[in-house]
């Protein structure tokens, strides 16, 4: 019973942070599989070097969205812009917790 009440309190709390945010938080079990960052761990345990490749355009992408937001020519875009330069510094936080994570493990 006590196991049924946590998973339901996890789907709970996923549900509202969805309504709220719009992103799952995904801890609960039917979730946890499919975030972000379980992939790109997931992609690092794998395939190291592709791994590599994708955060260099994560950072790349940061690079060209920062440069995109001081153009005076895309003064009508600046909104999106900013939006997309938030997202890819938050997955290059993942990329960054990963390699730490991976760092402290081995040593």
């Amino acid at each position: 019973m006590a196991e049924l009440r946590v998973r339901n309190l996890q789907a709970f709390d996923e549900l509202q942070s969805y309504n709220d945010t719009g992103r799952f938080l995904f801890k609960h079990p039917l979730l946890s599989s499919r975030s972000e960052f379980s992939e790109l761990l997931a992609l690092f345990r794998r395939d190291p070097a592709e791994f590599l490749n994708r955060h260099k355009n994560v950072l790349d992408s940061i690079r060209r969205y920062k440069s995109y937001i001081k153009r005076a020519d895309r003064k009508v875009r600046r909104a999106s812009d900013r939006l997309n330069l938030q997202r890819y510094r938050e997955r290059d936080e993942m990329f960054k917790m990963i390699l730490e994570q991976q760092a402290t493990q081995t040593k």
